[in-house]
């Protein structure tokens, strides 16, 4: 039987600010990236979002990116592999301690936004991460872009791995996302989402924009669930992967 991980970005509100719908979420997914402070979350978004996903059964990963809460984390910023290591020892700690006070283990960490996205071609920055991460628990994955350097340098720090893929988005002809800005970025078809989607876990193929067939592990899927149709998106991937023979199970029982 095939198994793959259902992962969804959580616990991104801010003070007086709701972003997403972290309670209708929670219900179809089997892991949660939770925000650390940095690009969203504060102290009581994230106490709330880890005491959610243990009521839930929900396994919890930390979401660190840079220190952005203006751009949301997703401008590019220059820093060096020591202050990037940094940030993610402190956004990992910062977790750690609700994680700590609701009894329940840390899964994973998936970098956000921008850190996400440059890790995954810059291998400095990718070791910066891994060893990060490796330095604060080394049971814990590093959760990153199948084929991408960040997962690559998680293997160098003894760290073990899982590779994300995205329902959503569309895929180039080296097996990275089509950047937001380019026409093609996003999937707005349901129903060719959830298509691509099981292809992706039972073939462990994509077809990029330009055609080619790209090889692409899929070890959990990225679902959004920021909007009411994204929610209704969450819940039927989840049935149809199910219809499918594809079990869902969080990042840990996978690799």
């Amino acid at each position: 039987m095939y198994k793959v991980d259902l992962n969804s970005d959580l616990g991104e509100s801010f003070g007086a600010y709701t972003i997403g719908m972290d309670e209708a979420v929670i219900a179809h997914v089997s892991s949660a990236n939770v925000a650390c402070g940095y690009h969203a979350g504060d102290p009581l978004v994230m106490d709330k979002t880890v005491a959610a996903c243990k009521a839930a059964g929900v396994a919890v990963g930390a979401h660190p990116g840079f220190p952005d809460l203006m751009g949301f984390g997703r401008r590019n910023m220059v820093c060096s592999p020591k202050e990037a290591k940094a940030y993610i020892q402190y956004q990992m700690g910062a977790l750690l301690a609700f994680t700590a006070a609701h009894g329940v283990k840390l899964q994973h960490v998936k970098p956000h936004g921008a850190l996400y996205n440059m890790a995954g071609k810059d291998m400095d920055l990718a070791m910066a991460i891994a060893e990060g991460i490796a330095s604060v628990d080394k049971d814990v994955i590093l959760l990153g872009l199948a084929g991408s350097k960040m997962l690559e340098a998680g293997k160098q720090a003894g760290l073990r791995v899982a590779s994300e893929v995205f329902a959503d988005r569309g895929y180039q002809a080296d097996g990275s996302l089509v950047p937001r800005s380019k026409p093609g970025a996003m999937i707005h078809d349901k129903d060719e989402a959830i298509a691509r989607t099981i292809r992706m876990v039972t073939e462990g193929k994509v077809t990029a924009i330009t055609g080619e067939e790209v090889s692409i592990d899929a070890h959990s899927i990225c679902v959004h669930g920021d909007n009411p149709s994204a929610v209704e998106f969450v819940k039927n991937i989840r049935a149809r992967l199910e219809a499918e023979g594809v079990a869902i199970a969080p990042i840990a029982e996978i690799v």
